[in-house]
């Protein structure tokens, strides 16, 4: 299935216009207390209607540099610096939509490559040594089973918070099958996971015996030890998959299988508010395996149809169908995924169907 990665593909779906903030737009200026906006030419905006659509964007007032688009229907609304000076952006509902919508296709075709890439991972943490490959499968294999964030070089000297690929020597204690990672991640909070692989901990034991501070180092051609980043753990996952998945879609895939796990789990209800309840459970489950709260888990980490399929009963419906309805994913190529895996599979595929057949969505719901 071809989905529209790119921008301004997306915002043409979206029948939105594709803009930059490098186009002439509306600029804010203080104004005692308040603001007012200025045209691109310098003349002040007055019109009433544009101040309400303004005021609907809820441009934080602690913003500078305030750029607003002109044009209601362009898919970036407003750019600006926070106190911190990082650039924040405020995009167009619809092209919001747009990217979820892309970005939770993706979790059927990341499951298509999920057995290639298991066997690419178990194949390089064979290799002698510690290459360049060996490393990269190394925070491949963690990013899967601990779920932690990839981390960037940037974030880490900005806040001294760290994830995967920027973690010290340090933040691991390894014994002969048991590893233990402790440290400051996202917002400081403070990290701490627990790993029982003994090629792992050979693995990461033969890491913290090289010079330096960095954690996962590969050793080059030269003999001398270089960092990995989290640009070349993607650039990794693009030679095994050939697509352009990273290290976020694994995360993404376990909050939805965590999510459709703990659903099917809950117990069969009629009553809309104790089915509610059992999703608020389930958010509050997959946002404690993989470090944020509900809300971020509901919004950015589980596939909106699993909720829905919840709620009008095609979850647990499709768990009754029996094993032999779940294994079909398996005979269809998947056979590396474990089962509630493949189930998920099976349940998005059925949405899908039923997305594309209204007479099945309604079908679905009696």
């Amino acid at each position: 299935m071809s989905l529209p990665a790119d921008p301004a593909e997306s915002a043409e779906e979206a029948g939105l216009r594709y803009v930059t903030d490098a186009q002439p737009g509306l600029r804010r200026v203080r104004a005692g207390r308040g603001f007012r906006y200025l045209r691109p030419d310098g003349s002040p905006l007055a019109d009433r209607r544009h101040g309400a659509w303004i005021k609907g964007l809820a441009i934080p007032p602690a913003w500078r540099d305030v750029w607003i688009c002109p044009d209601r229907r362009g898919h970036l609304q407003a750019t600006g610096r926070d106190a911190r000076g990082r650039k924040q952006y405020r995009y167009h509902p619809e092209w919001r939509g747009k990217r979820d919508e892309i970005k939770y296709d993706r979790l059927l075709d990341f499951a298509r490559r999920l057995p290639r890439i298991r066997r690419r991972v178990t194949r390089d943490l064979s290799r002698p040594g510690l290459p360049r490959a060996k490393v990269l499968a190394a925070v491949v294999r963690l990013l899967e089973t601990t779920l932690l964030r990839v981390g960037n070089a940037e974030y880490a000297r900005a806040n001294n918070s760290f994830g995967l690929t920027t973690l010290r020597d340090r933040h691991a204690k390894v014994g002969s099958t048991k590893i233990k990672l402790r440290f400051p991640g996202k917002g400081g909070k403070v990290s701490e996971v627990t790993l029982e692989d003994r090629r792992m901990a050979r693995v990461i034991g033969r890491l913290q015996d090289l010079p330096g501070q960095e954690l996962f180092q590969y050793v080059g051609d030269d003999g001398q030890p270089r960092a990995i980043g989290s640009e070349e753990v993607n650039a990794y996952l693009h030679e095994i998959t050939g697509d352009d998945f990273t290290a976020k879609d694994f995360r993404t895939w376990a909050g939805s299988v965590r999510a459709a796990s703990a659903l099917r789990a809950s117990d069969a209800t009629d009553a809309d508010a104790q089915a509610r309840r059992n999703v608020v459970r389930a958010m509050e489950l997959v946002a404690e395996e993989l470090g944020n709260t509900p809300a971020v888990s509901r919004s950015a980490y589980v596939h909106p149809s699993i909720i829905e399929a919840y709620m009008d009963g095609d979850l647990l419906a499709g768990s009754a169908r029996g094993s032999a309805r779940s294994a079909r994913p398996v005979a269809n190529g998947l056979g590396s995924l474990k089962a509630r895996e493949a189930e998920l599979v099976s349940l998005l595929r059925r949405r899908r169907r039923q997305a594309a057949s209204p007479s099945k969505r309604s079908s679905a719901r009696r």
